[in-house]
Formats: structure tokens, C-alpha cells, sequence
């Protein structure tokens, strides 16, 4: 599939004169990706953008792949001197202002500033801002992935059995994925039981699952280079009517911010919808994270959707939308989706698994 990367070097140079700059520099992957197709990450290449100019500079274990593989109008210097062909370049160009990603390393910073003619000034992620509106192929790639990743979690359910450790599960979901065509997981599978569960990022351990547990599975994988975000917790044999009880405020909880999701909504509202629903049953303080973030090249984007979000939903952003409790000593519950902001209002991407509470007998 080939992306426009023309038509999104030019609006990132429409945005030169807000930002009052007239050239920039990439050092970020993800961003590098997004601008020229270079998947080769942070810290293996710059790019090089002027009004009139593009360049893309990284070393010769790229040549052969990008050589005649990059956007019209972008050249290809080779060179293990990254930062220095950065800085001999922009100095050539005769630019007056160059723009930095905030996220610069400071030894690459520190490098560049000594070097550059020209000013050398911070910009407020607008590469990131763009990323955050998806066209449509990259909303094509993102349905692969979900679509895929959710089938590879129900062949787990039909797998899963009393007596399998956190780390088997884990792994085998990974395997499932790969056999659907998934490139690789977009972090460390999630699997949490029982009490681990009570933690929102736990990591799969050697404990094994046993019947009264509740597991939370977290996974994402990644499609033609964009990923999935997936959550759901699932309960072995019979648990405690407790846990019953937070499950099931949790799922109307997301079921109300699913459903507040349209263009031009306050993504604080879109977080406050599960959020003071939680509340009002008496665990807002059991509830410890953001209601959710955009989904992409990365599996954390913008925009956020929290309680101090000031960005509003947008046609064509994908963004998870994920509540939880967590209670220390008992158990925690987190049930996650990937939502597309459609014209109207929302498509959840990820409703091919069931949000009601899927039980294992075996």
C-alpha cells in the first residue's frame, strides 16, 4: 500500500510559516515514517525538510532498501555522520530558522546547536498533530489490525484452560496473531490474574490461572505498520460477586464514552462520561489512568482522552476508549477498544469480540 508522504511533507511545510520557521529537522521514528516511509527508528537517520528541499540521511545498511524507494522530491545522502550532514546541509540551504522536535535528544541538540548557522528553535509537535488524522489507508490498515488481532483473541478463548500460566497465554496469543498475518506485538502482551490483575500494566508472570480468577489480556499488533490496542478481562469458573459487580460497571461505563464519541465532542467530556459513572458507584478513586489515546504508527498518539484533555474528537481519528477499577488484594477490571470517528459519530473497530463477560469453565 502507498501512502502520499508528497501530500504530507506538503502540509508540514504549510505549517512552516505558523510556526515561523523555514526548515525543519526529524529525528523521531515514528515521525520519519510517517513523512518519508524510513522505518528504520529513532536514531538511525534524519530527515531534512526547507521550503524547497527534502533529504533523507542514514547510513548504507539502509542504501539498497530506500535508494530508489523514497518520496518524489526527497534526495538520499549515505553517511554514518547523521548530524553532521544534517548541520553541513542546512547550512548550504541558507535557512534562517530551523525547528527541532521537542523530543530531541539533548546530545543531538547540543551538537546541532553548535553547529547551525541558522536559529535553532523547539516546535509543538506538528507532525504529531498531523499524524493524528488518519486517511484512508492508513484507516484501512488500522481495521486490518483490529480486525485481526480480535480474531486472534478469540482462538485464545477457545484455548485457555485452568492450570496455564500468565506468560503460556501470553505467548500464545502472540503465536495466534502471527498466523493471522500480524506483524508484531506493539508491546509485551499484558496477561494479569487474580490479584495481579489489580495492576493496570502488570506483566505476565509464571502464576497460573486458577478457577475464581479474573484475567486481564492487553495486546495490540501490528498490520502494514500500524497497530491495534485491545483490551478485555475474562473470568475463570466461578469469582467473586464483587468482581461481577465492577465488571459490570465497567462495561456500561465505556459503553457511555463509546457512545459520547462524535466530531467536534471534548475528549475531556468523551474520559467524564465513564469516568463520573464510576464515580457515582463509588470507585472514582479506583480508577487510576486516562479514559484512553489516539492509535497509530504508535501505540500511544494523540490526541489524549483524559480529564485534562483541551483537544476535541476529529473525523478520522481512531481512539481507544478504556475504563477501569482496580482494587488492591481482590482484582482489577479493564475492558478496551479502538473507536473510529466517523462523519456521524463513532465505528468500533474492535466490536468483533463480545464486551459482556466471556467465561472459562475448563
Amino acid at each position: 500500500m502507498k501512502y502520499n508522504f508528497e501530500k504530507r511533507i506538503s502540509k508540514l511545510r504549510k505549517l512552516f510559516d505558523v510556526l515561523e520557521i523555514d526548515s525543519m529537522i526529524v529525528y523521531q521514528g515514528y515521525n520519519n515514517e510517517y513523512l518519508t516511509g524510513f522505518s528504520g527508528g529513532s536514531g538511525e537517520g534524519m530527515f531534512v525538510l526547507s521550503r524547497n528541499h527534502a533529504l533523507l540521511v542514514t547510513d548504507s545498511r539502509y542504501q539498497e532498501a530506500y535508494q530508489n524507494n523514497l518520496p518524489n522530491g526527497v534526495d538520499l545522502k549515505i553517511s554514518r555522520d547523521y548530524y553532521g550532514e544534517t548541520a553541513k546541509t542546512l547550512n548550504s540551504w541558507k535557512v534562517k530558522k530551523v525547528g527541532f522536535e521537542e523530543n530531541l535528544p539533548f546530545y543531538v541538540f547540543d551538537f546541532l546547536d553548535g553547529e547551525l548557522e541558522a536559529e535553532f528553535v523547539p516546535t509543538p509537535a506538528p507532525i504529531e498533530a498531523l499524524r493524528e488524522i488518519k486517511d484512508d489507508d492508513e484507516v484501512e490498515n488500522l481495521r486490518q489490525a483490529t480486525k485481526r488481532s480480535v480474531t486472534a483473541f478469540n482462538q485464545l478463548i477457545d484455548w485457555i484452560k485452568i492450570g496455564l500460566t500468565e506468560k503460556e497465554i501470553a505467548d500464545q496469543l502472540d503465536y495466534f496473531a502471527r498466523h493471522q498475518g500480524l506483524e508484531k506485538a506493539s508491546f509485551d502482551t499484558i496477561v494479569a490474574s487474580g490479584e495481579n490483575s489489580s495492576k493496570p500494566h502488570g506483566t505476565a508472570s509464571d502464576r497460573k490461572i486458577e478457577s475464581g480468577d479474573l484475567v486481564t489480556i492487553d495486546f495490540g499488533y501490528y498490520f502494514n505498520h500500524y497497530t491495534s490496542d485491545i483490551t478485555r478481562t475474562i473470568a475463570i469458573g466461578e469469582i467473586d460477586p464483587r468482581l461481577i459487580n465492577i465488571y459490570q460497571i465497567v462495561r456500561k461505563a465505556q459503553e457511555l464514552s463509546i457512545e459520547s464519541v462524535r466530531p467536534d465532542v471534548d475528549l475531556k467530556e468523551v474520559d467524564g462520561a465513564s469516568r463520573s459513572y464510576i464515580e457515582t458507584k463509588g470507585f472514582g478513586k479506583e480508577y487510576n489512568h486516562g479514559g484512553g489515546h489516539g492509535v497509530g504508527l504508535d501505540i500511544h498518539e494523540g490526541p489524549a482522552v483524559s480529564p485534562g484533555s483541551d483537544d476535541e474528537a476529529v473525523t478520522s481519528q481512531i481512539l481507544t476508549i478504556e475504563p477501569g477499577i482496580y482494587i488492591s488484594g481482590l482484582g482489577g477490571v479493564r475492558i478496551e477498544d479502538d473507536v473510529l470517528v466517523t462523519k456521524n459519530g463513532f465505528e468500533n473497530l474492535t466490536d468483533g469480540i463480545t464486551r459482556d463477560l466471556i467465561k472459562i469453565e475448563k
